[in-house]
């Protein structure tokens, strides 16, 4: 699995990470970031394009594989904000405390092993007041669908590097000390059990 993790996983996932109902989706969270951001799982960078240069002072912007960030199009040094790239994981985030006014994640949930541990971090590097932006695929509302998820999903970490297809999301952020300001569910195109979308705005209690 090391050979599969480093030069087969990194190409699998940037390619289904740039489908076009997924960059519809990033299209419609990414901009509401504000001031100094915060992107959990940065992957090749597919969310940059849609950040808006008027909003935001400075993004960094951690992700623990740096074969799949180093897929990356776009060149850095243009970007018209402060931009810094850390390998790091979600539940140990090399970030100084209250200094982050916008936290995102776009499909990254899903493969946080300790998501408690995880939140644990983002209350403490948020400022009071500070914003979580969301958009992740996550546990079905059908319960045939929720079946399949269920049956699937050993498998499917197994070979989508950690990736679970039947997380609560919801349930997560409200039982790690947020409150959902916001909250949006649908399908979007593609394979049931994989496409069932949340996508909002949430802040620490």
């Amino acid at each position: 699995m090391n050979l599969y993790n480093k030069y087969v996983l990194p190409k699998a996932i940037n390619w289904a990470c740039k489908q076009k109902p997924m960059k519809f989706q990033r299209k419609k969270i990414v901009p509401l970031a504000k001031g100094s951001v915060l992107e959990i799982g940065i992957g090749s960078g597919l969310n940059l394009p849609f950040y808006s240069t008027e909003n935001i002072t400075n993004l960094i912007a951690i992700d623990p594989s740096e074969e799949i960030w180093k897929k990356n199009k776009i060149d850095i040094e243009t970007l018209p904000f402060n931009f810094e790239f850390i390998k790091a994981f979600a539940e140990n985030i090399p970030v100084d405390s209250n200094s982050i006014d916008t936290i995102i994640t776009t499909y990254t949930m899903c493969s946080i092993s300790d998501t408690d541990k995880a939140f644990e971090e983002f209350r403490r590097v948020l400022k009071p007041n500070g914003k979580l932006l969301f958009c992740e695929h996550g546990k079905a509302p059908d319960k045939s669908i929720q079946k399949w998820q269920n049956r699937i999903n050993p498998i499917w970490k197994r070979l989508g590097g950690g990736c679970n297809i039947n997380k609560d999301i919801p349930l997560i952020i409200k039982n790690n000390g947020f409150k959902l300001n916001e909250l949006n569910a649908n399908y979007i195109p593609g394979w049931k059990p994989a496409s069932f979308n949340y996508w909002g705005v949430a802040e620490a209690r």
